[in-house]
């Protein structure tokens, strides 16, 4: 057997086992140690397990993971993402369809100090969607915005996706924490475009609710202006080359401990539990770091890669036709991956590919991020759908799905502007020292 049909039938046994639930940093680990000894030898195998793992769990970049993920638990724990949700409902509450407005902003806001597009889902659920509720808002609506809303969290900076994708592809992260900024802004702009849509023509989904006065406006951003100096201090730090990505993370962990502690809401059981979270999240991450380190070691020894780039670059498309090829395959398999395991899983294989037809790989990185966003609030296996499902059961699956499908149309409309002009990518990258 030749070491492409060894690699092929490695892809083939990896699907099978994800199909029977086996945990996807497991299934790449143990597919890739089993091909690299199929194609040289165990004890070549075993010591490259070994090699791949320690280097992970010592690599000084990723650091970045578990300190960006105290900053968002301690946020979280301290009531942080209630206030953010409180301040943006009052400035945008008296809009129709302003609660789920605010939603959407207090999504961006929040993923912006979390990373993780489920975790924001999750988090937003438990604060947004009883709201929305008492307010007799359509409940698929609602938690399909919520869905979707934390979607944002993928792209918004600190992101953990643009982490693990700037050291798996040597690329700066902070170039591509900045590159995201734009684009997380504008989708948050298409769905409040597709709120008020979508209320206009459908009054029923959203109530009107009672307008806040211009004091209580200004009496609620006291409640997050600490939390937002604190990003623009981590953010602006970086991005100005006062710190590192790593150094900018500590300042930010750092930050949100002392934040919880002047407002008096730091306690031992609060940190426990912030500490706790973080080390079950960032070792979740990690191994699937590793796994899938082992997996692309495999897929290099087998040629995949190579006879990949070869045959697409032998198809009669021009290089945005075979990007579009490229994308449209990340938008199906992310709703059945989660967008990490599916990022770690295709890059070795779809970056050289990306690279060699000229495309920048800075805003291949955050068109990756766009179209896994589609995914994980597309059928069937929309992960963020099933988060805020989890959170609400007394709303339907089908019911979240179908409140999230119009704002997959935003999601569209953002991919055509960045493929328009790629500027809105890479035009702030040039600031980054």
């Amino acid at each position: 057997m030749s070491e492409l049909q060894i690699g092929l039938l490695g892809l083939v046994l990896l699907f099978a086992l994800l199909a029977t639930s086996m945990p996807v940093a497991f299934a790449m680990t143990l597919v890739g140690v089993l091909g690299f000894a199929a194609v040289v030898n165990m004890p070549a195998a075993l010591h490259m397990l070994a090699a791949d793992y320690y280097d992970i769990f010592s690599n000084y970049g990723l650091t970045v993971i578990p300190l960006f993920v105290l900053m968002g638990q301690v946020a979280f724990h301290t009531g942080i993402s209630k206030k953010l949700f409180d301040a943006a409902h009052c400035w945008f509450g008296w809009l129709r369809g302003g609660l789920a407005m605010s939603t959407v902003g207090a999504c961006a806001i929040f993923g912006a100090i979390c990373g993780s597009g489920p975790a924001t889902a999750a988090t937003m659920a438990a604060v947004a969607l009883p709201e929305m509720k008492r307010f007799k808002y359509d409940p698929g609506f609602a938690a399909g915005t919520v869905a979707a809303g934390g979607s944002i969290g993928m792209m918004i900076p600190p992101s953990v996706v643009f982490i693990v994708y700037g050291v798996m592809t040597e690329q700066s992260i902070g170039k591509l924490f900045i590159a995201g900024i734009v684009p997380g802004l504008l989708v948050s702009l298409l769905f409040m475009v597709t709120i008020w849509l979508l209320c206009k023509h459908r009054p029923g989904l959203a109530p009107p609710v009672t307008a806040a006065t211009w004091g209580e406006r200004f009496r609620s951003l006291g409640g997050v202006i600490e939390i937002l100096l604190l990003f623009a201090l981590v953010m602006g730090g970086m991005f100005g080359g006062w710190f590192t990505p790593t150094e900018a993370a500590a300042v930010g962990a750092a930050g949100s401990i002392l934040l919880a502690v002047v407002s008096r809401k730091c306690s031992v059981r609060m940190l426990s539990t912030a500490l706790v979270e973080t080390l079950r999240t960032s070792c979740m991450v990690l191994v699937i770091v590793a796994g899938a380190t082992v997996f692309g070691h495999f897929l290099q020894i087998t040629n995949i890669p190579t006879a990949l780039a070869t045959w697409l670059a032998g198809l009669p498309l021009p290089a945005s036709g075979i990007l579009l090829i490229i994308l449209l395959f990340y938008l199906v398999s992310g709703a059945f991956l989660d967008a990490l395991a599916l990022i770690l899983l295709t890059i070795p294989i779809f970056y050289p590919v990306v690279v060699g037809l000229g495309f920048d790989p800075i805003w291949f990185g955050v068109m990756i991020v766009l179209v896994t966003q589609m995914g994980v609030i597309s059928p069937p296996v929309g992960v963020n759908v099933y988060v805020v499902s989890g959170m609400d059961r007394a709303v339907p699956l089908q019911s979240v799905f179908k409140g999230a499908l119009p704002y997959l149309g935003a999601l569209i409309v953002a991919a055509l502007l960045l493929l328009a002009f790629p500027q809105l990518v890479t035009g702030l990258v040039g600031f980054v020292k």
